[in-house]
């Protein structure tokens, strides 16, 4: 699997500019599922089985786009100015390399380093205006990036062990969970009673978009997020009980949703029961494609499964391996019976 995960990762796809990713995730795991369509927003959805007598509609999520940024502006000296796509921050970027989207400079893409204007007070944090990126030129005239050119943040995969290292685990750790969930389940030949849907989503980190209109049309019975969490593990980090290595956390709420009491209990108890390790989830920042889920049409009962990530937002989010893995059998427990929500 951990191939599979280098090959996501290292993909790129910020918000809006999910093409690469969308055909390389299409084509892994077309084999596993019985349909795979994109829609008019690019989110690409794959649908398997049929839904049976004690059946759902259920639909997972998780979202293929990543952070990013965007040319607004050339200087004279052909250095770039930018906004972002998503939540970057300007504590991670400085001196930070992002690679931009189909340019070209003499038969190489065009990568460049961001830098920082001089400041007198080091200890503030500076803001996305006082920052810049050096593609390499001296000229405006000479500068391959235009207005509106859109980069990735550039950094390679890094295997430590248990630990896994990218720039981009938000959220194709989770990607990599459903294509892994369906490829064990043909493997093992798990007759599921429902009728799911698998929409690898897109401009999540804009505003949950493509889950939104997704939700919409395929008018599910319940719902689920699959998303990387905060972890409250680090030297004087957050405080949350979420750590790496023990186990997918429960999502309870996050700033955007309540979970759905009855769906938290049923995966709790499906948890259990198939003796997996778990960890419940209170997020007191940002929220997931399982909002747009639960507020769709006439409501959804919706909940998430979440994986423990340190560094969210940054070029180097970690995960924990085993987490991922116990992650793939939760996934296949929670389809492979009907569901009771109580």
């Amino acid at each position: 699997m951990k191939s599979l995960i280098k090959k996501f990762v290292e993909t790129t796809g910020p918000s809006g500019y999910e093409k690469l990713i969308r055909d390389v995730v299409r084509a892994e795991v077309a084999p596993f599922v019985d349909e795979v369509s994109v829609d008019s927003l690019g989110n690409l959805v794959a649908r398997k089985g049929a839904k049976k007598a004690q059946g759902l509609r259920v639909m997972l999520a998780a979202h293929m786009d990543e952070i990013g940024v965007m040319a607004t502006h050339v200087d004279d000296n052909g250095f770039i100015r930018f906004t972002t796509l998503g939540g970057v921050t300007p504590l991670t970027c400085v001196g930070g390399r992002v690679r931009f989207l189909g340019r070209e400079n003499h038969g190489q893409a065009v990568s460049g380093v961001i830098g920082m204007e001089r400041t007198s007070d080091l200890s503030r944090i500076p803001d996305i205006e006082k920052l810049f990126i050096d593609v390499g030129v001296s000229r405006r005239k000479d500068c391959p990036v235009r207005v509106g050119d859109v980069a990735a943040f550039e950094r390679p995969f890094e295997d430590l062990g248990k630990r896994l290292v990218s720039k981009a685990m938000d959220d194709r750790i989770s990607v990599a969970i459903l294509v892994e969930t369906f490829r064990q389940m043909k493997a093992q030949k798990v007759q599921s009673p429902h009728e799911i849907f698998a929409v690898f989503s897109v401009q999540e980190e804009v505003g949950t978009r493509g889950a939104t209109t997704a939700a919409y049309g395929i008018d599910p019975d319940l719902g689920l997020a699959l998303d990387v969490t905060r972890s409250g593990d680090t030297p004087q980090g957050v405080r949350m009980d979420v750590s790496l290595g023990k186990g997918p956390a429960i999502k309870v709420r996050d700033a955007g949703m309540l979970s759905d009491p009855r769906v938290v209990d049923w995966m709790v108890r499906t948890a259990e029961k198939a003796r997996l390790p778990y960890q419940l989830e209170v997020l007191e920042r940002g929220s997931t494609d399982a909002r747009a889920i639960q507020l769709s049409r006439a409501g959804v009962p919706a909940g998430c499964l979440s994986i423990p990530c340190r560094y969210i937002h940054s070029p180097s989010e970690m995960v924990d391996f085993d987490d991922v893995q116990n992650a793939v059998q939760l996934m296949i427990a929670l389809l492979r019976d009907p569901i009771e929500l109580k």
